[in-house]
């Protein structure tokens, strides 16, 4: 009964495991699901709508095939169209019956192009040179790979899309696939297997347990002696004399050889039996222990067996419990302005497009490169920019400027908007060095064709306290210039505080500043009477006089509110510092003035000599009926330019 039993749980022990791995492997079915983009009108551009990405639910997966360098990138819909306004390209949607529609879209025909055409003569046109998408601070995230490009494990949000193309001026790959995960997980295969291996051992014992069982039941028995034959007495007093004496001598001498081969065959059977015990103990413990052997050497392969594919089976093998048990968080509730506009950038885009910048505009402050530090740098900060590199062309002691700082970012303050020009705010400081201070950033991208550049740059105070501003994801509005609702409009910000450089505490601004900014002012004037005093001590003062004036520069300032309903303003200013003789008579020379003469090419003026310095401030501005002074945040200073009178 033992052997039927093991057989039944040896075939069980079959369809279980069977089981398991056939779920594992016959049974699944594919891992993914795919969708080929049929493009027939090639274009340099294809806008893969985010609609396609999300007709099937899971992570998507985009598998690009081509010839060379493939790009892709994903963005805001809205500002992709913006960004392929003027090109020829493919646009990929989902039509009502959730089947994919391919639609060119032909760049409308420029007015100024055609015009242009017909004076060149012969009817010809000039072909468009193309736009390369690589580098573009418009994306959220680009990918870039050679032949084959693969974007693994994105899951696009509502109103974006993806862009695929090669430099522009090609033709885009056409051969594209979307790809979908499928759910292929087996929970009950891990069961099955280790089910399977528990009922195989447990068929084993019974086999073993079987064949133990048999051999005790027919093994050798050992038998006693037969019957003896039976013997008659007999009768020495009727035999004759002379046998009977025969006899009698013949008893006594076997009775003594018995006597001593008894002894001997005695002991000699004790000796065999002794012996024959010991063979009987020693073949049953042979016995004993040979089952035991084969017992565990069946039950190790079966346990190695359960082991083998309990270790095999991913977690997709194995029912999960965790999920069901977890029970949602509160959030907090975030409530956006009616009919928000989303935000210029992201804090990820932002962390890219400032490390592009700083690694642009270091690249050009080594090499000099204007025109390249133009890509990143627009107004007061590429103004400084262009006098720093006059004067490192000609005075090669001259330190290279302090590179922007992109470690980490305190503060990413983006315009809300869906139009341009946008402003982003930025607050970046250096993790590594406690000696660089933070800086702060305001950058503006033209159009969805330009990239970000830095029109105010200023290390931030110590002591300056930042305001409370609003967060990344919501992003801000700008302040108009002649917006009301502040202490100062933010056009009226820089010609006050040049009032109050000029004339002090006479002026009607002074008490609307805090601390740091009138130690700034007081530093300015105090580096104004150094000048005079510098002309006093080379006995200069009757022969020359010296003339200061603080005024804003023509670029417009830039504001952004704040949560408390103030404002971030960026502007600047230019100090001018003017020497001129006071007769005819007099030259003014630039003695050791190495800045002077490298800028103006000259060693001395007869008419005197204008120099500019520039300063880039960022204060914080409250709102109108507050309390709080106007906060000095950040200041930098260049030397603007040197000027010979004439």
């Amino acid at each position: 009964m033992r052997f039927v039993w093991a057989v039944v749980a040896f075939v069980l022990a079959a369809v279980l495991i069977g089981a398991g791995i056939a779920q594992r492997t016959i049974f699944m079915g594919p891992d993914s699901q795919q969708t080929q983009v049929e493009i027939d009108e090639p274009a340099p551009f294809v806008l893969l709508d985010g609609d396609v990405l999300r007709t099937n639910p899971g992570a998507q997966k985009l598998i690009v095939r081509g010839q060379g360098d493939i790009f892709s990138s994903y963005g805001r819909t809205a500002d992709m169209e913006a960004w392929l306004a003027d090109s020829d390209y493919n646009r990929v949607t989902v039509d009502d019956e959730g089947e994919l529609s391919v639609e060119h879209v032909t760049a409308p025909e420029d007015p100024d192009s055609t015009d242009a055409g017909e004076d060149a003569g012969d009817g010809a046109t000039e072909e468009p040179a193309g736009r390369d998408p690589r580098g573009s601070d418009l994306w959220l995230d680009s990918f870039e790979d050679e032949n084959l490009l693969t974007v693994d494990k994105i899951q696009l949000p509502e109103g974006t899309s993806t862009l695929i193309a090669y430099d522009g001026t090609l033709d885009a790959p056409d051969q594209i696939t979307v790809s979908w995960p499928l759910d292929t997980k087996t929970p009950l295969a891990g069961p099955l297997m280790v089910a399977g291996g528990i009922v195989l051992l447990i068929g084993l014992i019974l086999y073993v347990l079987g064949i133990r069982h048999q051999r005790r039941g027919r093994g050798p028995r050992r038998k006693g002696p037969g019957p003896l034959p039976a013997t008659e007495p007999i009768d020495v007093a009727a035999l004759p004399p002379a046998e009977r004496a025969a006899l009698e001598a013949g008893n006594d001498t076997s009775e003594s050889q018995t006597s001593v081969d008894g002894a001997s065959d005695g002991g000699t059977e004790d000796a065999e039996i002794v012996d024959d015990h010991k063979g009987t103990d020693s073949k049953n413990a042979m016995r004993a222990a040979r089952p035991m052997r084969r017992r565990r050497m069946l039950a190790l392969p079966a346990l190695g067996l359960t082991a083998v594919l309990a270790a095999g089976c991913s977690a997709d093998s194995w029912p999960q419990f965790d999920g069901a048990s977890a029970s949602p968080s509160p959030s907090p509730t975030v409530i956006a302005p009616e009919n928000q506009k989303p935000p210029a950038v992201t804090e990820s885009q932002a962390k890219r497009i400032l490390q592009s910048a700083s690694e642009t505009v270091a690249e050009a402050d080594s090499a000099l490169d204007l025109d390249l530090a133009t890509t990143r740098l627009d107004g007061p900060a590429l103004a400084a920019r262009t006098t720093e590199y006059a004067l490192r062309s000609k005075i090669a002691d001259m330190a290279l400027p302090a590179a922007i700082p992109t470690d980490d970012f305190e503060v990413v303050l983006p315009e809300a908007t869906d139009r341009w020009p946008r402003t982003v705010l930025m607050l970046s400081k250096s993790t590594g060095d406690d000696t660089v201070p933070p800086v702060l950033l305001m950058m503006t991208q033209a159009d969805p064709w330009s990239n970000y550049r830095i029109s105010n740059m200023a290390e931030m105070s110590a002591d300056a306290v930042f305001p409370d501003v609003a967060a990344t994801w919501l992003g801000t509005s700008l302040v108009p210039s002649d917006s009301a609702f502040l202490t100062l409009p933010p056009a009226e910000l820089a010609p006050a505080f040049a009032d109050v450089v000029d004339a002090g505490e006479k002026s009607e601004y002074y008490g609307l500043f805090d601390d740091l900014a009138l130690n700034l002012a007081t530093s300015i004037t105090d580096s104004r009477q150094a000048v005079v005093k510098n002309l006093a001590d080379k006995g200069a003062s009757e022969t020359s006089k010296a003339a200061f004036d603080m005024s804003p520069t023509t670029a417009e300032p830039i504001s952004m509110t704040t949560l408390d309903s103030g404002a971030i303003v960026a502007v600047s200013l230019t100090d001018k510092e003017t020497v001129t003789p006071t007769s005819s008579d007099v030259v003014i020379r630039f003695g050791d003035n190495a800045e002077a003469k490298a800028l103006t090419g000259a060693t001395e003026s007869a008419k005197g000599v204008e120099t500019t310095y520039e300063f880039q401030l960022f204060f914080s501005v409250p709102a109108q009926g507050s309390t709080e002074q106007i906060r000095l945040l950040a200041v930098h200073q260049d030397l603007l330019s040197v000027k010979v009178i004439k």
